[in-house]
């Protein structure tokens, strides 16, 4: 066995460099492009990338279309990075916070020429990094000693894939809901956050396991956050397990519709702005929904479930896991109460997402 990196292993390297604001390379079969997050690069280090060659910054086509920018790439944009641009000057092109004060930027140079995909390949990345889908790149001959460097089509493979899910640790657990529960942790093979099985009862690996897919949400989950329906689904979920004495709920590391916490407070900021959940995260450049929910199939599967009764309101779950090989026999609706802080958000989940609430 090597002991180099495997393409894995250097998609995990270069999301930490990302965040640390230290650029990657990514080497396709035309070039290599040298790519930095727009909202954790440092002054130094884009002055180093203009000594490189012309600087340009890329954006998602959705923060494309909130800024005005015309998307000469199918669903993103590439713009040519001014002269007198600074890093302020980058960290506003990707965060809205301030969209609405200054509401006139640009103007804005579009590129239309060469191949933009070593940029969407980048744009993909720093998402799964958790940072704002903003890079800023530059195309060069030679890597710079000492970056990570990603070959383009192993790496688009692992960003594309669902990781491979290890089994961790597995201890007894009393709660509240189940004195007979159980919670197993399992490692994604990508370096990304562990998620978790909670196991009440014994259920019957032959028959289909009553089961909810729950993506994490500190702001509910843990803090009772008036805001979502995140926290009374989990609680209503486990305690139907334990009256049912038997299910599985998968919590999956997913904050924020897949965005991570820190660009779930940046879209509940625009919200208090007048944003509905929607809107927000188009204006911060993600889709409606990030989330993977192939690893609840996996999870199941690496605990010996072949069939499930999914509790949910959201459609795509059970088209997800069905696709993954998981037989779905009945959605078990999971209703709970609205306040004045969350019928809005509830209102959107139904309307533009396709929940059935």
């Amino acid at each position: 066995m090597s002991l180099l990196p495997s393409p894995s292993d250097l998609v995990a390297r270069a999301r930490s460099d990302l965040r640390v604001g230290l650029p990657v390379v990514l080497r396709g079969p035309n070039g290599l492009l040298v790519v930095a997050a727009a909202e954790s690069v440092r002054p130094e280090r884009l002055d180093a990338m203009r000594n490189i060659g012309p600087v340009v910054a890329a954006i998602t086509g959705r923060r494309a279309a909130t800024l005005k920018v015309r998307v000469y790439d199918g669903d993103i944009a590439r713009i040519a990075l001014p002269s007198e641009a600074a890093c302020d000057w980058l960290r506003e092109l990707a965060d809205p916070a301030f969209d609405l004060v200054t509401p006139l930027r640009g103007p804005f140079r579009e590129m239309r020429e060469g191949d933009a995909g070593l940029h969407r390949l980048a744009l993909v990345l720093v998402k799964s990094a958790q940072l704002l889908p903003a890079v800023v790149a530059v195309e060069g001959d030679t890597p710079p000693e000492g970056l990570t460097l990603l070959e383009a089509g192993p790496t688009a493979d692992v960003l594309a894939a669902a990781p491979d899910l290890a089994p961790v640790a597995a201890a007894r657990l009393p709660m509240d809901a189940s004195e007979a529960g159980r919670l197993h942790i399992f490692r994604p093979d990508d370096g990304e956050t562990e998620h978790y099985a909670i196991e009440i009862g014994r259920p019957d690996r032959s028959q289909p396991v009553l089961t909810r897919l729950h993506s994490a949400c500190f702001t509910g989950d843990v803090l009772g956050s008036l805001k979502c329906d995140c926290g009374p689904q989990l609680r209503t979920a486990l305690a139907e397990m334990g009256k049912a004495g038997a299910g599985v709920l998968l919590y999956l590391n997913q904050e924020g519709r897949g965005i991570g916490l820190a660009n779930k407070m940046r879209a509940y900021a625009l919200q208090d702005q007048g944003f509905d959940t929607v809107e927000a995260n188009h204006r911060l450049g993600f889709e409606d929904d990030e989330r993977d929910f192939r690893l609840g199939a996996s999870l199941l599967r690496r605990m010996g479930f072949g069939a499930a009764r999914l509790m949910t309101n959201n459609p795509r779950k059970v088209a997800m896991m069905e696709a993954e090989g998981i037989d779905v026999v009945e959605r078990v609706p999971l209703i709970t109460p609205t306040n004045r802080f969350n019928a809005h958000y509830l209102d959107v989940k139904r309307e533009k997402s396709g929940h059935l609430l």
